[in-house]
């Protein structure tokens, strides 16, 4: 291998043209001139920056504070040019200070002071745009990038430091990382992962809104764009650095039988939830009976399905149970629930009179449905009562199912107690009996 083609060599010679070019600069600012006195104007315009980001920070922030309505979005976008304020002060005044020098003095004497100013700019602009990223690690991974390359594309060294790069790799036989292929890849991925957030949240935005799709089709079409989005994005990204993936065809295979031996209850979870919500039997905001467990439905996810309770407990019970188990949907086909209630009057009072007495102190209560009356029955004639069933219909399961039974109750026993209907409680008579 002949030193020209040897791989360490062209990453020495590569080092050494960037360290020379370095020490070339640092020299022309070390001897006096002009290119000294632009740096020594540059420091003063950091200091000056400095000083007017502390004085117009609290100014600003207090004027964002007293904005009311502003969506979450633009408070966000506020707080970033807060915390960017003096960079922002730094490329406005450089910037203003660059096109007074270029029409007074020869460029040259002005070259480093409006590069600074294209610098500054284009980093606010860089950590302005990378805040669509959601995800923070990602985030800080595409913005260091984006400033890094930003910084060598424009003091012209970016060749240089993607050749450097490109020579630091990891070779196995015709396969070849480099670190320059790693980073790309990395900002190149993100960007379209940003991209694919921002379509996906646009578009699923506009699903929920559309009432013409119900509840469970609005999940899994959003579910479903998701993953094409998110997928089509995540390949995209590495075929557009150069890695062949159809080597991994066979290898993704061998992973995929083993994983389906491993993850039968995770794919089953997985195939059920897709099952709900082409079949329609649960959706969200449906109120469920499995168990011991009665709520509603909050979220339907890939896995399991988010159940909430009147007491505020939330259940996350797996796709499988809802399809094999048998499970209550108070409101599948609507929401109008019968309720019964079961009470005794003693053998005194006329039945008829307490069937009608029982009707309208349901009829009295809130939530009871009118245009479907309450009806009364006798259903048996007990040892100490006569036996009663009383049904109504509410809408609004939601609202929970102990709380309107208990408010039937107590406007059964006022009505009662009014009409001095008697609620029987078993007696027993002890007698004591003499030795004889």
């Amino acid at each position: 291998m002949t030193p020209e083609t040897d791989p360490f060599a062209e990453f020495l010679a590569s080092l050494q043209t960037l360290f020379s070019g370095a020490g070339n600069f640092l020299e022309g600012i070390a001897t006096p001139g002009w290119r000294q006195n632009q740096i020594i104007i540059i420091v003063g315009i950091i200091l000056l920056s400095w000083i007017l980001h502390r004085a117009s920070g609290v100014g600003l922030q207090n004027w964002v504070r007293s904005r009311e309505g502003w969506p979450k979005w633009q408070l966000r976008l506020m707080v970033q040019v807060r915390r960017r304020l003096g960079l922002i002060w730094f490329a406005a005044l450089a910037g203003a200070l660059y096109a007074v020098m270029q029409s007074i003095t020869w460029p040259s004497r002005s070259y480093l002071i409006g590069l600074a100013a294209t610098l500054a700019a284009v980093w606010v602009c860089i950590a302005l745009v990378t805040q669509m990223v959601k995800n923070r690690f990602l985030r800080r991974i595409v913005m260091w990038a984006s400033w890094i390359y930003a910084t060598l594309y424009l003091v012209d060294v970016a060749d240089e430091v993607s050749e450097f790069l490109d020579n630091i790799a990891l070779e196995i036989g015709e396969f070849r990382l480099s670190l320059l292929g790693v980073i790309t890849a990395l900002v190149v991925v993100g960007a379209l992962f940003t991209v694919a957030r921002l379509v996906s949240t646009t578009t699923a935005a506009n699903i929920r809104r559309n009432e013409d799709i119900s509840p469970s089709m609005q999940v899994l079409a959003v579910k479903g764009l998701q993953l094409v989005l998110y997928g089509c994005a995540f390949f995209i990204g590495v075929k557009a650095v150069g890695i062949d993936l159809t080597g991994l065809a066979v290898l993704s295979g061998a992973i995929g039988v083993g994983l389906g031996f491993g993850l039968q209850k995770v794919v089953s979870n997985l195939v059920s939830g897709v099952i709900i919500l082409l079949d329609k039997s649960i959706k969200p905001g449906d109120v469920i009976s499995l168990g011991e467990t009665f709520g509603w439905i909050q979220t339907l996810g890939a896995r399991y399905a988010s159940v909430v309770t009147r007491d505020g407990k939330e259940y996350l019970i797996p796709n499988e149970d809802l399809i094999t188990g048998q499970v209550v949907n108070w409101s599948h086909s609507n929401d109008f629930v019968r309720l019964d209630i079961h009470f005794g009057t003693s053998y005194g009072c006329d039945p008829h009179k307490v069937r009608a007495l029982a009707i309208d102190a349901a009829k009295s209560v809130d939530r009871v449905l009118s245009f479907k009356a309450p009806v009364c029955h006798v259903v048996g004639f007990g040892d100490s009562s006569v036996d009663y069933i009383l049904r109504f219909w509410i809408k609004d399961p939601t609202g929970g199912l102990t709380n309107i039974r208990g408010n039937v109750y107590l406007a059964l026993w006022d009505t009662f107690k009014e009409h001095d209907i008697s609620i029987p409680f078993p007696q027993r008579e002890v007698r004591m009996l003499e030795d004889t």
